[in-house]
């Protein structure tokens, strides 16, 4: 029997998405919102998705060409269309989709959130809040997306690689094993299970490179408009070590939250098949991500807008919980805070935002198990 899965969302991994689950032999849904559409227009005039077998003379994966089952502009027929229904988004637009979606949504289904940033419990929050406790709905938080892809052109994407397998939790945490077993026949990769939803959160393997090494290096990416090979020419020895006390506060609150988190440079080597000494190595050497060059080239790109508000931001919000000092990751909010003329520490992903304000840290475990 054919499985059946709706992809809310019409970004590079949604496209991605779209394209690589059809190849997989489900059935596919691909939802784009009004206004954000032209790449559904495109897919429609090809008559399918495109992936490229090469781009810039770089030799890329899993080339071919994918007809969509199901293109849309209506997210009543996006949710209905299947008990699957995954989001490969930007973590702001999280929650405006999930309260469109609300009205839509039945008990069974599951949400898949690539990446998941602690989505699913935001997305429970306004659930609950908006008066829809009864649907039973189970979410998914995987730490990031499987692949390395942009879309390179009308239709066309460019896959640039993908990870080993790719690490998942279920909200609440008891229905992971079950989660997993209805979402892997989809999956191109293996799923790996995690404690929970908190811990894929921590270790989202974007929280050590993303908003650190774009805060340090932002003169030089305003000033040159992004003309870089991000990983290999924003990591010097020098960052790589600012990096490495910000990895330590990282690990130091999951140790006081009772999760065992891997290292940046372990979650690295086993996500991309490396056997690196040093993150200062996995960055300077990587193929994946080291085929393109593609770089932020202003402080309103996400690997501050959502990576700084959605990923350093809870760790800040557990450090203060446990009594944690995190002078790097404190540092980093406070000058991306100046660089946007924002205040993420009250717009980014809180503790109350998530559900969790006024719980101690046994507590929210519990909550979350």
């Amino acid at each position: 029997m054919t499985t059946r899965v709706s992809i809310i969302g019409s970004g590079n991994a949604g496209l991605t998405a779209a394209y690589h689950l059809t190849r997989q032999g489900a059935e596919v849904c691909l939802y784009g919102a009004t206004g954000f559409d032209q790449p559904l227009t495109d897919i429609e005039a090809q008559g399918g998705i495109t992936a490229l077998a090469s781009c810039n003379e770089v030799e890329l994966s899993f080339a071919g060409f994918q007809a969509i089952d199901t293109i849309t502009r209506d997210l009543k027929q996006a949710v209905d269309y299947a008990d699957i229904l995954i989001l490969p988004v930007p973590s702001f637009a999280q929650e405006p989709l999930f309260r469109s979606m609300l009205p839509h949504l039945k008990s069974g289904q599951l949400i898949m959130l690539m990446p998941g940033n602690y989505g699913s419990l935001v997305l429970n929050k306004i659930k609950c809040d908006e008066g829809y406790q009864n649907i039973d709905i189970t979410f998914v938080d995987a730490i990031s997306i499987p692949w390395a892809t942009r879309i390179v052109g009308p239709a066309e994407i460019a896959i640039l690689g993908m990870k080993t397998h790719l690490p998942v939790a279920a909200f609440p945490g008891s229905r992971t094993q079950a989660a997993i077993a209805r979402l892997q026949p989809l999956m191109p990769l293996p799923l790996t299970a995690l404690d929970n939803v908190i811990m894929a959160g921590l270790e989202n393997i974007n929280f050590g490179g993303h908003p650190l090494l774009t805060t340090l290096n932002m003169g030089l990416l305003e000033n040159f408009d992004g003309q870089f090979n991000y990983y290999k020419d924003c990591c010097s020895i020098s960052t790589a070590r600012a990096a490495a006390v910000m990895e330590s506060e990282r690990l130091a609150i999951g140790k006081a939250l009772g999760l065992n988190l891997k290292t940046e440079l372990e979650a690295m080597n086993a996500l991309y098949d490396m056997d690196c000494k040093t993150v200062y190595d996995v960055n300077r050497t990587s193929e994946t991500h080291g085929k393109l060059n593609s770089a932020p080239n202003s402080a309103s790109n996400r690997y501050i807008t959502e990576d700084a508000a959605y990923l350093l931001v809870p760790c800040y919000e557990f450090a203060q919980l446990t009594g944690l000092e995190t002078p790097i990751i404190t540092a980093c909010l406070h000058i991306d805070n100046a660089y946007n003329n924002a205040d993420y520490f009250k717009d980014g992903r809180t503790l109350k935002q998530m559900g969790l304000e006024g719980m101690l840290a046994a507590d929210m475990m519990a909550f979350v198990a």
